[in-house]
């Protein structure tokens, strides 16, 4: 997830220059990288929430490690949390890939 902090502040700062500087990002190779990028952090992300849910599963429910109820619910909302915000890159990744085939 360090890595999708990285490249979505990285993108960040590129849409404030663009705008700062009234560039259109529209050049092919540029948005190329942009899909490739966002596919690859999308991979890793999606990646990163299964192994937090199967440890999550491991520690909770094969090794019955689970004694108070509140420290069970924080890592499910964790792992659900890790979930949603693979969405979000998803649908962020899938808008990246029409934006090509519109350039």
């Amino acid at each position: 997830m360090g890595l999708q902090l990285i490249w979505s502040l990285v993108l960040a700062l590129l849409d404030v220059y663009s705008l700062v500087k009234m560039k259109v990002l529209h050049n092919p190779v540029l948005v190329s990288l942009f899909v490739v990028g966002d596919w690859v952090t999308a991979t890793l992300s999606l990646a990163a929430a299964s192994a937090s849910a199967g440890i999550t599963v491991l520690y909770f429910s094969d090794l019955s490690d689970c004694n108070s109820g509140e420290e069970c619910q924080k890592y499910q909302i964790a792992v659900g949390l890790a979930y949603m915000s693979w969405l979000t890159i998803a649908i962020s990744s899938l808008v990246m890939l029409w934006l090509l085939a519109a350039c």
